[in-house]
């Protein structure tokens, strides 16, 4: 396996890992943010203090690619960029939904009532975007993507036929404002769980493995290239209806 810097940034949270063979040797968050400009520097700069004392240059750059905080993603992307470049590192894009899931599923957070969630639990995190609106995706325990990441906005009828058939578990800044609408009885909510660079490790470790690494020239995070993207695509074809 390889040694690989985690940055993290989608929310007001500003973190950094470094990890080695799926080993975390640094982990640092700063939560009184948003000071993402400040605070990622000093802790990227740790980072790598750790990794030269230990003997172990970096070999990849793990960063959250969104959906998230504007501002957040572009002060992370553009230093895991920097990286890249002056250290001749690969690049990884972790998806920001994934990222939280890891926690979770690593059983690190419990449902009450529940000493483990067997494959009928499916894992919905939720990323706060205005109102009652999140950015938010569904995935089954495998991390197996059951419902494509969307802006969503949440009322009472929301993943009514999937709670159903499925028990769900919401978590994640988002799902704090969906708990007293979300009423059904397969509803599990699960509270404080954020994006964290120390949670990257199995998902950047199996990214590397597969070769699966981003054009650093060419990368930008998920909603600035495709979110805006595609919402703007519903939106004209909406107004083109209606003329």
């Amino acid at each position: 396996m390889a040694t690989i810097i985690h940055i993290e940034t989608s929310t007001d949270i500003c973190s950094v890992a470094l990890s080695h063979d799926g080993l975390c040797l640094f982990s640092k968050e700063d939560h009184n943010g948003p000071n993402h400009a400040r605070a990622l520097a000093p802790m990227v700069e740790e980072a790598l203090s750790t990794a030269d004392s230990h003997g172990l240059p970096p070999e990849a750059v793990a960063v959250s690619s969104g959906p998230g905080s504007y501002t957040g993603l572009r002060i992370g992307v553009s230093t895991a960029k920097g990286l890249c470049y002056g250290r001749n590192l690969k690049l990884l894009g972790i998806k920001t939904l994934e990222l939280l899931c890891v926690p979770v599923l690593l059983g690190e957070y419990k449902v009450q009532g529940y000493e483990e969630f067997d494959d009928s639990f499916l894992f919905c995190p939720m990323i706060d975007a205005r109102r009652m609106e999140v950015y938010t995706a569904l995935y089954d325990r495998a991390l197996k993507v059951q419902s494509e990441v969307e802006a969503k906005i949440i009322d009472d009828s929301s993943y009514q036929e999937v709670l159903d058939e499925h028990p769900i578990v919401f978590f994640g800044n988002g799902a704090a404002k969906c708990k007293d609408i979300i009423k059904h009885k397969n509803a599990h909510f699960i509270e404080e769980i954020v994006p964290l660079a120390r949670y990257m490790l199995p998902l950047a470790d199996k990214a590397i493995m597969q070769g699966k690494t981003e054009d650093v020239a060419y990368f930008e995070p998920f909603y600035l290239k495709n979110f805006i993207a595609g919402t703007s695509t519903k939106i004209n074809k909406v107004i083109e209806n209606r003329i």
